[in-house]
């Protein structure tokens, strides 16, 4: 982690309240994927500045919001504002430009994993390879923005094949534990974890991974 961004997090720590933490099961501290319900940017800034296991948990970015030239564009249409709202405009020719002057140096100084989307995707895979195997936390946000503070049922499934390049790494099932964020409630809620059946490929059990993270992260029970 860089200086600026352990500065940041003293300060919000300082100044935060503090949230609880509730595991539906102990927690082993093996090498796994928290997998997070997103709740804007407080999401990725609870799981990396306030999770019990900050100091290890690494998670993953768009690249496009780390770049100070694709930022405004990834401002844009990512529903920062209301579609249609009378400030529209001023948000239009502000917020991409603020966002991509301060918020680009603040993610490079933190403990993320650039998400590319061409060819470089790989350096994305064998950077959270090369964590999982040091013994750290993965942490990926699935949810698929719908609307202004709105995502859509499903979730992103892509980053699945990480569980099959893991066991054929190690040898070993990867965990993935579905976090619930609840920030007006100042909590965790971690679920049971979802732990790749190495006996089956991944498009095999994808429906059922997915029907019980997505729960998981959006904090319901599971019948």
């Amino acid at each position: 982690m860089g200086r600026l961004f352990d500065t940041l997090c003293w300060g919000f720590r300082a100044l935060a309240p503090k949230m609880t933490t509730t595991w539906e099961v102990p927690f082993d501290e093996e090498p796994c994927v928290f997998v997070c319900n997103h709740v804007g940017a407080m999401g990725p800034i609870n799981m990396v500045i306030r999770f019990p296991y900050y100091k290890d948990c690494h998670a993953w970015c768009n690249e496009g919001i780390m770049n100070r030239k694709t930022c405004p564009a990834y401002v844009r249409q990512d529903y920062w504002w209301e579609p249609g709202c009378k400030l529209e405009p001023l948000y239009n020719a502000t917020l991409p430009y603020i966002a991509a002057a301060l918020i680009p140096p603040v993610l490079k100084s933190a403990p993320t994993i650039p998400v590319y989307h061409d060819a470089r995707v790989m350096s994305t895979v064998r950077t959270s390879m090369r964590l999982l195997k040091e013994g750290k936390y993965i942490v990926i946000f699935p949810e698929q923005p719908s609307g202004f503070g709105e995502h859509h049922d499903w979730i992103n499934t892509g980053w699945l094949n990480i569980c099959t390049m893991y066991y054929r790494s190690t040898g070993k099932a990867l965990k993935l534990w579905p976090v619930h964020i609840d920030t007006k409630g100042k909590a965790f809620h971690v679920a049971k974890p979802v732990v790749f059946d190495t006996a089956r490929t991944v498009e095999e059990q994808q429906d059922e991974m997915v029907r019980l993270l997505a729960a998981g992260l959006r904090g319901e029970k599971v019948e």
